[in-house]
């Protein structure tokens, strides 16, 4: 099969995907008892403005009518409105998702920067010391619960020995005497940009927690796969060659192996960060960080199903792309592979 005959099998397997999942959320969301046009008219509203927020909100329609409106609006970035802030749902996603975007990148590198080299150091003495603590922190990493984790850190950081901000972005005395420009969202960058050291500081400080909290889980996933898959390489002919010819073992691990094990490494990064960048939800809750998991998690609070149903599809759309980009780039690294489907 061609490059292009996969990248469109793909394509149609990710649309089926997408129907599937909006139709079974959009059918959950009629199903539970709830009045959308209540929540949306507001306290003790009269008979006409129920009417007014039903014909507002295209509740007078039928189903499947109603369905077929919000993915044609959907196509074209239009998700409705919030039943809870009256404001568009795609201006209220965009400006959360930055917050979590920058959570997310953060944990992200901090299972790639430990996990990567950890995983490759462990693989060359199979069994050894270091494989066996690696080993252990892996599995430990993986399975420790993330709103224990959260507490722990918390109490320790915080309570304890006072080095870290329990909760937020920002600090209040930093928000008033040296507020941060807004260009991207990311309130890191944003200061790093402008050259507000006071406010990068404390943004950095309070990224750590969060950070760490959200970073465990891919980190245990990451260290493991890589030691798994470097184990794999390291029995190759071609790496024994390698020693054979006095390469030193450094190059050889970090140069000849490691990019032929990276492929399932990959694999594992993309899916966990799109798992990550909508499921934050306890991280952000425990640590008050104004993201998408914030905004999703008042929303279902409030039964604010148009903002349930748009997150949910653009969970689906990040889980669908970012899996195809995944196995674009493992053809790309590793010759091996065809894009046979």
């Amino acid at each position: 099969m061609t490059g292009a005959g996969y990248l469109m099998k793909r394509l149609f397997m990710a649309a089926l995907v997408l129907l599937s999942v909006t139709v079974l959320t959009f059918g959950a969301s009629r199903l539970i008892p709830s009045d959308p046009a209540a929540l949306f008219a507001g306290p003790r509203p009269t008979a006409e403005q129920l009417a007014q927020a039903r014909e507002t909100l295209g509740l007078d329609r039928p189903i499947a009518q109603q369905y077929i409106v919000f993915m044609g609006d959907a196509l074209h970035g239009d998700f409705g409105l919030s039943l809870r802030t009256h404001q568009p749902i795609l201006r209220d996603i965009l400006q959360n998702l930055p917050a979590t975007l920058e959570l997310v990148i953060a944990a992200m590198l901090i299972a790639v920067a430990i996990g990567i080299p950890a995983g490759v150091v462990a693989s060359a003495r199979p069994g050894g010391a270091f494989d066996q603590i690696t080993r252990v922190l892996a599995i430990t990493a993986a399975s420790f619960p993330a709103f224990w984790l959260a507490m722990l850190l918390q109490l320790l950081f915080f309570t304890k020995l006072g080095w870290l901000p329990l909760s937020g972005r920002l600090s209040n005395d930093v928000s008033l005497l040296s507020p941060i420009t807004a260009i991207t969202g990311f309130n890191t960058l944003d200061a790093l940009i402008t050259g507000n050291v006071s406010a990068l500081r404390d943004s950095l400080l309070h990224l750590v927690l969060p950070a760490v909290t959200l970073g465990l889980y891919p980190l245990g996933l990451v260290m493991r796969m890589t030691r798994a898959s470097m184990g794999e390489v390291m029995t190759e002919r071609y790496i024994t060659t390698a020693r054979a010819m006095g390469i030193p073992s450094s190059q050889i691990l970090f140069r000849n192996a490691l990019k032929n094990a990276l492929g399932p490494t990959l694999t594992v990064l993309g899916l966990t960060f799109a798992f990550s960048l909508t499921g934050a939800v306890l991280v952000e809750v425990i640590f008050d960080w104004p993201g998408l998991g914030m905004y999703v998690t008042n929303a279902i609070l409030a039964l604010d199903f148009p903002v349930i149903m748009a997150v949910t599809l653009l969970g689906t759309v990040v889980y669908v792309l970012i899996n195809l980009a995944v196995d674009l780039a493992q053809a790309a690294i590793d010759p091996r592979i065809s894009l046979n489907g």
